[in-house]
């Protein structure tokens, strides 16, 4: 492991231990601490993105912040992820806190573990990139189609296994485990779209933490608002056909960094201002 790396894990642990100290102690944040803190993991993120331009060029700090801007418009549908696995599993406001953090902290690790491999089949086999492509845009389908697979807790796999294996674990443990493993779901769709943007794993892990750090406060922050992102879905459906397009392409023509990073703000800038404009649904939107 790279003294990057080690720097970077650090770095990583040090801003999860300040999370747990501030928010899993037993108490709802309130809308106003949260969109704070929102504003601050953001900001931590694009430090840290300028931090990498100066360090390793700008072709590193872009590639950076084009995974970031990708992971964190994917990691959107997380919040209504989490919405259902806490109101499934009844969990008390005070501890929501608790467990979104301890989850996404999970979370983060198993992405890691995805990373890796993912990492490893790429350079082992060239066909994996567009394997990955076709997935994405398999996916950017059915997100069009609204054919996504709903998010029921008591069919996971993990659940059932740890209901098996440990029957008298806690109930807060079987929503740490819910929601981390409900997450790599979406790792995989997010982490073969972000090594259409870089391959380097370092960066590929970077933009991975730092996008699912702000998520804790992101959920607080949009929960209440579900009814509002009509239009989330179909965005994310652009980006990940873009994205996987791009990877199939890759032989023929590819894409600059700059041009990847204008698309997918635009796209998310887009579906965002239409989603403000139009009224209201009820339920999460169809899109």
């Amino acid at each position: 492991m790279s003294l990057a790396a080690v720097v970077l894990a650090i770095v990583i642990a040090a801003l999860l231990a300040v999370d747990f100290a501030v928010f899993a102690r037993g108490r709802v944040p309130t809308l106003r601490e949260s969109a704070a803190w929102s504003v601050v993991w953001l900001a931590l993120a694009l430090v840290f993105g300028a931090v990498l331009w100066l360090w390793q060029g700008g072709a590193a700090g872009g590639e950076y912040y084009a995974g970031y801007l990708l992971e964190r418009s994917l990691s959107l549908d997380n919040v209504f992820v989490f919405a259902v696995i806490l109101s499934y599993f009844a969990v008390p406001p005070g501890v929501q806190a608790k467990v979104l953090s301890w989850g996404i902290a999970l979370a983060l690790a198993l992405r890691l573990v995805f990373i890796v491999a993912g990492a490893a089949l790429i350079h082992a086999f060239d066909a994996t990139f567009y394997v990955f492509g076709a997935l994405l845009l398999y996916t950017a389908y059915k997100l069009a189609r609204h054919d996504e697979a709903k998010v029921d807790p008591a069919h996971n796999p993990a659940l059932r296994l740890m209901r098996r294996v440990a029957p008298n674990a806690s109930p807060l443990l079987a929503v740490f485990v819910v929601i981390a493993t409900t997450d790599l779901i979406f790792a995989i769709d997010s982490i073969p779209a972000i090594f259409a943007v870089t391959q380097d794993p370092f960066i590929v892990f970077a933009a991975n933490a730092f996008a699912m750090l702000g998520l804790r406060a992101l959920y607080f922050l949009l929960a209440g608002m579900v009814d509002r992102f009509a239009y989330l879905s179909t965005g994310l459906a652009v980006i990940l056909a873009f994205i996987g397009a791009k990877m199939l392409a890759i032989d023929i023509w590819h894409v600059p960094i700059w041009l990847s990073l204008g698309v997918i703000a635009a796209v998310l800038g887009a579906s965002a201002a239409l989603s403000v404009s139009s009224p209201p649904r009820s339920g999460r939107p169809a899109s």
